[in-house]
């Protein structure tokens, strides 16, 4: 299967400066919510051999994921801002709420004011600048999937920390999502303040532990 490889034609078609948004950690049982927003304020002056680097961050191993973080947060000529939400803003909001709520504060961190923005799937943030959602946006914009990027890599930061104190949940290579390892953990070691009580799977070990502790 040929992977699609982005570009900047959809930027062009929108007033400059354009920032793009994406996110990473919406499906994860533990953990926060990160966003990114990326902002190119010269098409033209990007390495050829950063632009190679660029691809929506999922297709990326960790290795090349790292690799394209540096070349992308070194130049001038570039801006980037990281959101986060919280696994208590998760539950209190839901996640699509707080997913937005990351992304505002993802562009909050630029000191430019976009005139545009492009964002990731269908989830809109409140911006003071026009939105244009772009399915598979990280698969077809550099910004998008700069942005994704930048939020991938933040993330798996933090759950390679938050795992120091959590080793059985193996959140350095699960990234908090529902694997084997992370199941049974759940069973031996109980919920950590880090999962999200509102996730079904999460809610469903609540339960049982209320039921086991009823005489």
């Amino acid at each position: 299967m040929t992977l699609q490889t982005p570009s900047f034609n959809i930027e062009r078609c929108h007033p400059f400066p354009v920032v793009g948004i994406d996110e990473a950690g919406c499906g994860p049982w533990a953990g926060p919510v990160v966003a990114g927003a990326f902002v190119f304020l010269n098409f033209d002056s990007i390495a050829p051999q950063v632009l190679s680097l660029i691809r929506d961050s999922k297709q990326l191993t960790p290795a090349r994921r790292e690799n394209a973080y540096l070349q992308l947060t070194t130049p001038c000529d570039v801006q980037f801002g990281v959101g986060i939400s919280s696994v208590e803003e998760i539950d209190n909001l839901n996640i699509a709420n707080a997913t937005r709520l990351a992304m505002q504060r993802a562009v909050n961190q630029l000191t430019i004011t976009p005139a545009a923005a492009l964002v990731d799937g269908i989830r809109k943030p409140d911006l003071q600048c026009p939105i244009t959602s772009v399915i598979k946006g990280d698969q077809l914009s550099y910004s998008i999937a700069s942005a994704s990027i930048i939020a991938k890599v933040t993330r798996d930061r933090i759950m390679l920390e938050l795992g120091k104190d959590y080793p059985a949940f193996g959140w350095a290579k699960n990234a908090g999502y529902g694997t084997v390892q992370h199941h049974n953990a759940l069973k031996l070691e109980g919920i950590t303040p880090h999962h999200r009580r509102s996730y079904a799977p999460i809610a469903k070990f609540i339960e049982l532990e209320k039921s086991s502790k009823v005489p």
